[in-house]
């Protein structure tokens, strides 16, 4: 169960970054509070994989599928460049937490 909340809470830090785009395109009360709660969603259920992940492993895998959803959301939605090395680098990205999940549990 640990490693399903550790994906929820990589949800809710790619929820995060994007509800920070869409604060800066349009300042409102409601984004800022989206913020707000995908983040704290995302950190709650970080701290409940950790009680069976250890921190190395739950951190590095947290954020790197954070950073590699949040990439993949900047490319698909936010017109972001998509060039063959950043998709070679989220792959390591990918190579690295699908290692971390095989060797550290």
């Amino acid at each position: 169960m640990a490693w399903i909340y550790l994906m929820v809470a990589s949800l809710g830090e790619i929820f995060g970054v994007i509800s920070i785009n869409l604060y800066l395109r349009h300042k409102s009360i409601g984004r800022l509070l989206a913020i707000i709660g995908t983040f704290g969603g995302g950190f709650i259920f970080l701290s409940m994989a950790m009680r069976d992940i250890p921190l190395g492993t739950a951190y590095a895998v947290w954020t790197g599928l954070g950073a590699v959803g949040a990439v993949l959301i900047g490319i698909l939605f936010f017109k972001e460049p998509a060039g063959w090395k950043r998709i070679l680098f989220l792959v390591c990205i990918i190579a690295g937490a699908v290692g971390l999940k095989a060797l550290g549990e």
